[in-house]
């Protein structure tokens, strides 16, 4: 009897070189797995969370978000009974808030329409908000131990070099040739401990840089080693071309108070409170172009007159496919009633702490509170 070829591309793995992969990796796993906090918990609530912290964050910044959001919420009814305040307070700073916001209505809709059970198969789970093709994977692969196939950038990257796939691993061909070996590879004993094994030896061994193919279990049976094709496997994703922006923040003050806006659906930070904020595609180039346009719009967009003040800070940031500079400036409200269009709240420094801002308000709220400290302290 010839050997069966599993179903990925040009040649594929035969059953007898997967059966040694898999031992391979085993061997190495038992000796080199990650101690993640999330790891062998066989709770779904926890695994889900710590996947959708970990989307286009790294395990480090999750790691104290993950435990202070458990601490919070322990699980999905915890969830699901809050309010979105809440949840986006303790996700800020992780950024890409939409996660936060999905968590959220997936927990309500767990606990509404499934009577908190969370589904065991990719197809139940994919339903949820939120949850992709890879997270409903690892939910059932590790809280469930389902035969579920995963591809994340870990395992992408692992799987390109392995298959020696010259072609981009993110195209709709190159995904359906890696999750195909994702299923091909996946033992029919404990496939979440081995997905979770995959997932440890593309991020400390087959890394993007550097790869320490020496000490690599697989590198037998790696196509892109034999080939001398490491370093080339897989070609770098396209990088967006970068546009520049020019915002501008305004902290107004009135009898001690600083205003604050909810940025509504639709907006970027949808959900969290800022001060006033605008952006541009050019800067403006003098305090007299700064003033009389600030003042403008924050007259139109509130009902107020103010006087602006003195420029408080510069923040440099990136957002998506955008730079971003931020300029901040003071302002007191002089005359003039709030507009009832949006929500707004006046809020002292001391109570800036209960409101979710995003990354650069946190940091102007902060400028402003260390500003009065020191005014306070020459006093």
């Amino acid at each position: 009897m010839t050997e069966q070829a599993s179903t990925t591309e040009d040649p594929g793995f035969t059953r007898r070189e997967l059966s040694s992969l898999r031992r391979a990796l085993v061997r190495w796993s038992e000796k080199n797995q990650r101690p993640l906090p999330w790891r062998n918990i066989g709770d779904p609530y926890r695994v889900w969370i710590s996947e959708v912290m970990l989307q286009q964050t790294t395990v480090a910044a999750v790691v104290p978000y993950y435990e202070r959001f458990l601490a919070k919420f322990p699980d999905v009814h915890a969830l699901a009974a809050a309010d979105e305040a809440d949840v986006l307070r303790l996700w800020e700073g992780l950024g890409y808030y939409s996660r936060a916001r999905n968590l959220h209505r997936g927990a309500q809709e767990i606990v509404s329409r499934l009577g908190g059970i969370f589904p065991r198969d990719v197809a139940a789970l994919v339903e949820l908000p939120g949850i992709g093709r890879y997270t409903a994977g690892a939910i059932a692969s590790f809280a469930f131990d389902e035969q579920a196939p995963i591809v994340e950038a870990n395992t992408l990257r692992l799987y390109a070099r392995l298959l020696g796939y010259p072609g981009d691993p993110r195209s709709s061909a190159g995904q359906q040739v890696l999750w195909q070996f994702a299923e091909d590879v996946l033992p029919h004993d404990k496939p979440g401990q081995f997905n979770q094994a995959l997932m440890d030896l593309g991020a400390v061994v087959c890394t993007p840089t550097e790869p320490k193919c020496d000490g690599c279990p697989l590198a037998t049976c790696c196509r892109a080693f034999r080939s001398q094709r490491v370093g080339e496997i897989p070609p770098p994703a396209k990088r967006p071309v970068i546009t520049n922006l020019w915002a501008y923040s305004v902290a107004v003050r009135h009898e001690g108070r600083y205003l604050l806006r909810r940025c509504q659906p639709g907006e970027r930070w949808a959900g969290l409170w800022d001060f006033l904020r605008w952006e541009r595609e050019t800067p403006l180039t003098s305090p007299a172009d700064c003033e009389r346009e600030l003042s403008r719009l924050i007259q139109e967009s509130t009902g107020l007159r103010i006087q602006l003040g003195p420029q408080l800070a510069e923040f440099k940031h990136g957002v998506t496919r955008y730079r971003i500079t931020l300029n901040c400036f003071l302002a007191e409200r002089i005359s003039g009633r709030l507009s009832r269009a949006g929500e707004w709240d006046w809020a002292k420094p001391d109570d800036f702490s209960r409101y979710a801002l995003s990354v650069t308000g946190r940091k102007f709220a902060n400028r402003i509170t260390s500003s009065l400290f020191s005014q306070n302290a020459k006093v």
